[in-house]
Order: structure tokens, then C-alpha cells, then sequence
């Protein structure tokens, strides 16, 4: 068996032994590569690659974006947004029968659409939505798995780290602008998808309908709502437009948030240390994650992966369906046990050769991915919004999967509608010339 053989086999044997014995997703792609790096040391340079990778892995403009997004979801996550979001919702959808389950997603998607987080969509909806539909007869665990999967919406509908973090692994091959575009019509097929599921089991079920409002009403939370959804107009129209790169932008949605939270009375300097805290540190994580994925990426490229997995494929399975089938399906299981953010990193250079070969357009792999490891995140043992949407409703996980399922068989639909109708993704970036 070749040396090479040997590298790749450690590679994947010592991360998934690692996972399976809890250590974090960073530490395990960060040690496997090490030792394999180690393994490889008369034909790779020293030891101080994997330093000289993580740092590189980060050099990047595009990736200073994300900081500036996690700030401007936690300043807008304390600055009142939600319950101004959830009033509206209310007012358009509430009087239709299960109407909160539908406030619920609406609420979600606009919340994760503007915050540009699903971790942040799923706290701050579930924690006000979690309550209110309790006292209106709807259990717990069905509300907190409708916000599960609706809070992973804003993850496809922009701005979206993610997307961001899959414009770099793509190397070019999609831009930040038309990733951004592209993920509106899926991010909303699913939103419709999750509530045609409330629908059904709140009718079967006869679950409360609110009270109809008055369109002066609806106008009133509208306007209370509007300079919060005037976001998504500035960043993506300015980023569509080229007035400001993905970066610029995300700069002037810090300023943006941080105004309208003074302007809101819902955020004073006292609060800014502990905005700045808890920033960081969720930067901190992420960086550290995406160090150790570049790191990673960057050993399969040395090792060929990407060009032996393309060769493997291509000649073993014939059909493009097939191909396409099992790619959704890795990463479907990938999506269980590892983090969105370094799944993307890892796999975007595997699969990305594969699927452009065969004719699939970098952006529309890019939609696929994103909402492939959507589902993920809302699916044990590691989905982080599955833990963090039940923290919330304070309940065990374990009440929470048997009323997740019909939702989960939802977004799995769409999966597929959004694969093999490459339309619902392309559509609107072709009507913007990206």
C-alpha cells in the first residue's frame, strides 16, 4: 500500500475516532492533520505547515465580513428587533388557524435573514414564541422544533456567513454577490415548506387562531418594523449594486444595528462590553474553526483528494443522478456530527470538482451545500440548533425529535426540489446579469 493510501486512511480514521470520542470538531480536524502532515514528513515541509496553513487560511478580506456579522447579529439580538419582527408577523399571519406556529417561522426568517445567524434567530424568536404559544395551547416541543428549523432559513437567505465561508472555498468559482441572491428563493421555499407542515398538523390537531387585525394595525407594525427590515435592502442591494464589498457591508450593518438600538432605547454604552465580549468570542470560534478547515483542505489538495474522488465517482457511477444523490446523502450524514462552517471548508473542495464536471453551476452547488448542512444543524448528535432551540424552550433534546421529523422530511423535499431544478437557485441571479 502506498504512503499516500496510508495518509488518507489516518486522515479520516484518526478525525472520525477523535469525534466519536467528543472531542470538539476544531481540535479533531487540527490533530488528525497534524499526524498526518507528521506521517508525511520526508516529502512535506516541517510541522510549522500546519502553523503557516492556519494562519494563511485566514488571510483573507472576505473573511473579516464575519466578524462584523456576528456583531451586528448580537447588537440586533439585544436591540429589540425580535419582538418588532414577531409583532409583524403577527399582524399578516396570526388570524390564519395554527397562526402562531406561522408568526413563529416568519418571525425566524426575517429575524435570521437580518442577523445573518440562526443561533441568534433561534434565541431570540424561541424565547419570546416559545411562551406565547404555550399560553395559546400549542406544546413546547412543537414550537421549539418549528424554530429550530425555521432559525436555519437565515442561513441561505442573506447575509449569510456561510455563504460567505463558501465563496472562499470555491476558490472564485461563485461570487459572495450572486451566493447572496441565489439563496432567496430557496431560503423562502423552505420557510413556506415548514409552515404548509404547521398548517396541516394545526388543523388536524385544532390548534388556536389569533385575532384578525386591522390593516391600520398591520400598517402601525409595519412602520415599528421597517427600519430593521430597510437592512436587508442596504446590505444585499449595496452589495448587488457594488457600492460595497460583502466586507464594506457587513461594516455598515454593525453601524447600522448599533444606531437603530439607540434609536430603539433597547441598548445603552453599559450594554456595549458585553455585546463586545460575547462577539469575540463567537469570532474566536469560528476563526479557529475555519484555521484548522483550511489546514485541512489544504492537505487534501496535496494529497489529491479532490482528483481521485472526481476520477472514483466518475467512473464507478454513470448517471448524474446517482452522483448527485450520494453527494446529498455524505453530506446529509456529514451534517450530523460536524459543524456547518468546517463542513463546508472541508467538502466544498471534494465535491465542487465533481458537480462542475458534470455541468452543475458552482453558485447552485453552493445553495445545496448550505441548506444540505441546514438540516444537519437541527439533527443530533452535534446540530447546534437543535441544542441551542431547546435550551431555549427549556426541554430535553429528546422531546424535541419526534415532533421534529415532519419538519425535517420538509426541508429534505426542498433539498431535492432546489438539486434537480437548478431554477429556484439560478433564476434570480440571472435576472441581475451575476
Amino acid at each position: 500500500m502506498s504512503i499516500e493510501i496510508i495518509s488518507i486512511v489516518l486522515l479520516f480514521i484518526s478525525f472520525f475516532m477523535l469525534l466519536a470520542y467528543g472531542v470538539p470538531v476544531a481540535y479533531s480536524i487540527g490533530i488528525s492533520t497534524t499526524l498526518t502532515i507528521l506521517l508525511n514528513i520526508a516529502v512535506m515541509p516541517g510541522i510549522t505547515t500546519v502553523a503557516q496553513r492556519m494562519t494563511t487560511g485566514i488571510d483573507s478580506f472576505a473573511l473579516l465580513a464575519i466578524p462584523f456579522f456576528i456583531l451586528a447579529g448580537e447588537l440586533m439580538n439585544r436591540g429589540g428587533i425580535a419582538n418588532r419582527l414577531i409583532s409583524f408577523a403577527k399582524s399578516m399571519v396570526g388570524s390564519l388557524p395554527g397562526g402562531l406556529a406561522y408568526v413563529n417561522t416568519v418571525a425566524a426568517m426575517l429575524f435570521g435573514a437580518i442577523s445573518g445567524s440562526a443561533v441568534a434567530a433561534a434565541s431570540a424568536i424561541g424565547s419570546v414564541m416559545t411562551e406565547r404559544m404555550e399560553d395559546e395551547g400549542y406544546p413546547r416541543p412543537f414550537s421549539a422544533a418549528l424554530n429550530i428549523t425555521a432559525s436555519t432559513t437565515g442561513l441561505l437567505i442573506p447575509p449569510s456567513n456561510v455563504l460567505i465561508v463558501y465563496a472562499l472555498a470555491s476558490g472564485g468559482a461563485a461570487s459572495v454577490a450572486s451566493l447572496f441572491i441565489a439563496g432567496y428563493l430557496p431560503g423562502i421555499l423552505v420557510g413556506v415548506a415548514l409552515m404548509l407542515v404547521a398548517a396541516f398538523i394545526a388543523r388536524k390537531r385544532k390548534y388556536a387562531r389569533g385575532e384578525r387585525v386591522s390593516i391600520g394595525q398591520l400598517w402601525t407594525d409595519f412602520r415599528r418594523a421597517f427600519f430593521s427590515l430597510l437592512m436587508l435592502v442596504i446590505i444585499v442591494g449595496g452589495i448587488v449594486q457594488g457600492i460595497f464589498t460583502a466586507t464594506e457591508a457587513a461594516a455598515v450593518a454593525v453601524f447600522y444595528a448599533l444606531v437603530l438600538g439607540f434609536s430603539y432605547r433597547t441598548i445603552s454604552f453599559k450594554d456595549l462590553p458585553i455585546i463586545l465580549l460575547n462577539s469575540a468570542k463567537t469570532t474566536a470560534i469560528v476563526m479557529f474553526l475555519i484555521c484548522t478547515s483550511m489546514t485541512m483542505s489544504w492537505l487534501f489538495s496535496f494529497e489529491s483528494i479532490p482528483q481521485l474522488m472526481t476520477g472514483f465517482l466518475l467512473e464507478t457511477v454513470s448517471s448524474p443522478f446517482l452522483i448527485f444523490l450520494l453527494i446529498n446523502i455524505t453530506l446529509l450524514v456529514v451534517g450530523t456530527f460536524m459543524d456547518i462552517t468546517p463542513a463546508v471548508l472541508i467538502f466544498t473542495p471534494i465535491f465542487l470538482p465533481v458537480v462542475t464536471t458534470l455541468g452543475m453551476d458552482p453558485v447552485h452547488f453552493g445553495i445545496i451545500m448550505v441548506l444540505n448542512l441546514c438540516i444537519g444543524l437541527c439533527t443530533p448528535p452535534v446540530g447546534t440548533i437543535l441544542f441551542v432551540g431547546a435550551g431555549v424552550a427549556k426541554i430535553s433534546v429528546s422531546k424535541v425529535i419526534k415532533p421534529l421529523v415532519p419538519f425535517l422530511i420538509a426541508m429534505i423535499l426542498v433539498l431535492f426540489l432546489v438539486t434537480f431544478f437548478e431554477g429556484i437557485s439560478l433564476w434570480m441571479p440571472s435576472l441581475f446579469g451575476l
